[in-house]
């Protein structure tokens, strides 16, 4: 679960690997459902992504257990953030009763609110509150959390221009198009406020390479 967001929450972990029992169906189903989501959405192929995530979401659903279906949420939530789609995580909040605090604690921390660090997955606790800076973010050894950590610290209005080139870098890096082109748009809007005509002008140039209408 490494290419996950959220590791730490998630706990689905495969099991059948050397002496352990084999997990069961819906388990390995909605791991692999969650990563196809993951690399789907990032990609920018948004019916693939709702297709997968909705098997996930059954899969997990049918558990019976709240907390699980929560942090499928949560991931969907925190990949939107990493391409800063800032909607609420209308998903979660019907699960908030019955998640634990861990997962409430995420869940305000990608809205942008006060979250407990203390209660958050080890790679986001630098940028709670939004303040990280672009070597904190560095620091952040997963690509799409980095994104995510990103965006928050995007959302909370502490985004310096290193941060928007951290993040476009990150992006870049991974071939990730729909983070890429939100990151450079943010980009380009700084340039523009700035009056910065060439640099704006490279930007657009970028934005059509990459969305693929250059």
């Amino acid at each position: 679960m490494k290419r996950l967001v959220v590791p730490v929450l998630l706990l689905l972990a495969l099991a059948g690997c050397g002496s352990r029992p084999q997990a069961p169906d819906w388990q390995v189903d909605a791991h692999g459902a969650l990563g196809s989501y993951e690399q789907a959405y990032l990609g920018g192929d948004g019916r693939a992504a709702d297709a997968e995530f909705a098997r996930a979401r059954r899969d997990l659903s049918a558990t019976g257990q709240a907390s699980l279906v929560a942090r499928a949420e949560l991931t969907r939530c925190a990949v939107q953030v990493a391409s800063l789609v800032f909607e609420p995580c209308a998903g979660f909040e019907p699960l908030r009763a019955d998640s634990g605090p861990a997962e409430q604690a995420y869940a305000d921390y990608l809205q942008g609110g006060a979250a407990d660090a203390a209660l958050l997955p080890p790679q986001h606790r630098a940028a709670a509150g939004g303040r990280a800076d672009a070597a904190a973010l560095a620091q952040i050894t997963d690509p799409l959390s980095r994104l995510v950590a990103a965006g928050v610290v995007l959302r909370a209005g502490n985004a310096s221009p290193q941060v928007l080139q951290l993040a476009v870098d990150t992006a870049s890096a991974q071939g990730w198009r729909r983070p890429l082109l939100a990151w450079l748009g943010a980009q380009l809007k700084l340039a523009e406020q700035r009056g910065a005509g060439d640099e704006a002008q490279r930007l657009r140039r970028r934005i059509a390479l990459a969305g693929g209408t250059a």
